[in-house]
């Protein structure tokens, strides 16, 4: 019994929690998918709600060499990490026919009130990625008022990818997530603004013309003009 197998197994039941869901993915199925026996997952893992927590530590440890690490090494502009990694998000989300969605999301809403056991370490993998985010926050430094709140901003960055991803999935296609992340780029934009205390950039162009109404005034009435938004 090597970490080799146990590594294949939280691998295996990672990609088929994610691919199928939880209840869906039968033991069986792990095990031909990972290509061990019965005996090596049972000498790792009691029963499939440990194999569950064992997938739920596992992307906790891989949250910074595999999700946070790169967007920070490719990026260096601490608030432009937020939507570069969303766009990853994005990417993952395009590729899968925008079908899958997060995992974790996925298991918070399939198990948190069926095996309460597993919420703390759903919840445990959500506090750690908004506290990579809010570390990136404190890093703008002065770029944010000094009164914002970096750990709640945090937890709303997470909030639109979440329910952008959960958007885009039942649409089947990303706009929701695009303009949930529009309008989060929007706020921040402001946020930034108000410490310049100039305006921020329109996010979208409104285009407004005049044209003559119908001549039908009596004499001495100004000709009227009808203002026209597109």
């Amino acid at each position: 019994m090597t970490h080799e197998t146990r590594d294949r197994l939280l691998e295996t039941a990672a990609r088929l929690f994610h691919e199928q869901g939880f209840a869906a993915t039968g033991v069986a199925t792990i095990l031909r998918e990972a290509g061990v026996n019965s005996g090596s997952l049972y000498h790792f893992f009691p029963g499939k709600e440990a194999l569950l927590a064992g997938v739920l530590e596992r992307y906790q440890e891989l949250l910074q060499p595999v999700v946070l690490g790169p967007v920070e090494e490719a990026e260096p502009d601490p608030l432009e990490r937020i939507f570069r990694l969303m766009a990853w998000y994005r990417e993952g989300m395009v590729a899968t026919g925008c079908r899958m969605g997060c995992p974790i999301g996925n298991l918070a809403l399939e198990v948190s009130d069926s095996h309460p056991e597993a919420r703390e370490g759903i919840d445990a993998n959500f506090r750690g990625w908004t506290s990579g985010i809010e570390r990136w926050l404190a890093e703008a430094g002065d770029r944010l008022p000094a009164d914002c709140d970096r750990h709640a901003l945090a937890r709303f960055v997470l909030t639109v990818l979440e329910g952008g991803l959960m958007q885009a999935r039942a649409a089947g296609e990303p706009g929701p997530f695009d303009d949930s992340v529009a309008v989060l780029r929007d706020h921040i934009a402001r946020l930034e603004a108000a410490i310049a205390g100039a305006s921020p950039e329109p996010t979208a162009t409104v285009t407004r013309t005049r044209r003559v109404a119908p001549d039908t005034r009596p004499p001495g009435v100004p000709t009227p003009f009808i203002e026209e938004i597109s």
